[in-house]
């Protein structure tokens, strides 16, 4: 899903992009209806509810997303193709979302906070109220009372998520401005210093599918305060901390191994359009 958000989100940014028309053909095809389809029944599996839960989920929602901002022909008829797939993921977080008693707080694929907040993304775009509602009551029971996250301890070896800013990501999306200032002054006060400093996750071997973990964990972290910057102008000085963090890693994107080539390239253009 990642991969195809991505041919989305530069085919409307940049619509004379070289080979644009194959690129249309490719996404036309891998979405076509027949094959969300069998997307469809495969999730549909007796053993398959959890599948992809939550960081899949939140790539397609975002995926759907970015389709439906899209003023391009082909782009109605994917999110058509998408759409018996989406109704699915949007009624199995719903479903999920309660029943999950603690987040998770893992610097990996099944980050609670990370999976909430493309979805809200998704939610606050479609208007979808139900979803909204589902995110922002689980969000505020899980986070709502976090102090101090210590971000000292980051990363972990394999993050390509950092933990504490994923859930200041989704916080900054689910409470209103002055909520949030209070929040965030207990959550994470050293982030208001303008001396504030944040080492770049460094990759000690970009050809094991693990260690390069840290190159994703650079561009993650430079979303979050690219974000956190641009609604809140006192957090500005971010932008650097932001900059000198894609810097380490976007030169890595060219002639990468598969390890970090398949995935990436989605999270540096991510990164690179919250700036």
């Amino acid at each position: 899903m990642h991969g195809h958000w991505s041919f989305v989100k530069l085919l409307k940014d940049f619509p004379e992009l070289d080979d644009a028309d194959l690129f249309k053909q490719k996404l036309l095809q891998n979405m076509s209806k027949e094959n969300i389809e069998q997307e469809l029944l495969y999730f549909q599996g007796e053993h398959n509810s959890s599948y992809e839960r939550t960081y899949g989920w939140a790539w397609l929602l975002k995926l759907v997303e970015e389709l439906h901002t899209w003023d391009d022909p082909i782009a109605k008829e994917l999110e058509e193709n998408l759409q018996p797939l989406t109704d699915l993921i949007v009624q199995r977080y719903i479903e999920f979302l309660p029943k999950l008693v603690y987040p998770i707080r893992v610097g990996e694929h099944t980050n609670t906070a990370f999976g909430l907040s493309f979805a809200w993304d998704y939610a606050t775009t479609l208007k979808s109220d139900s979803l909204k509602m589902a995110i922002k009551n689980r969000a505020l029971a899980f986070y709502a009372n976090d102090v101090n996250c210590p971000l000292s301890w980051e990363p972990s070896g394999y993050d390509f998520l950092s933990p504490c800013l994923e859930e200041l990501d989704l916080i900054r999306r689910v409470l209103p401005q002055a909520e949030f200032e209070l929040w965030v002054n207990k959550f994470l006060p050293q982030l208001k210093s303008k001396e504030f400093k944040l080492e770049v996750g460094r990759v000690g071997d970009r050809t094991d599918g693990k260690l390069v973990h840290l190159d994703g964990l650079n561009f993650s972290r430079a979303w979050v305060m690219y974000g956190l910057a641009q609604q809140y102008p006192e957090y500005s000085h971010l932008i650097n901390r932001a900059n000198e963090h894609v810097n380490y890693s976007l030169p890595n994107l060219v002639g990468d191994s598969y390890e970090g080539g398949h995935w990436l390239g989605s999270f540096a253009i991510y990164a690179l359009g919250n700036n």
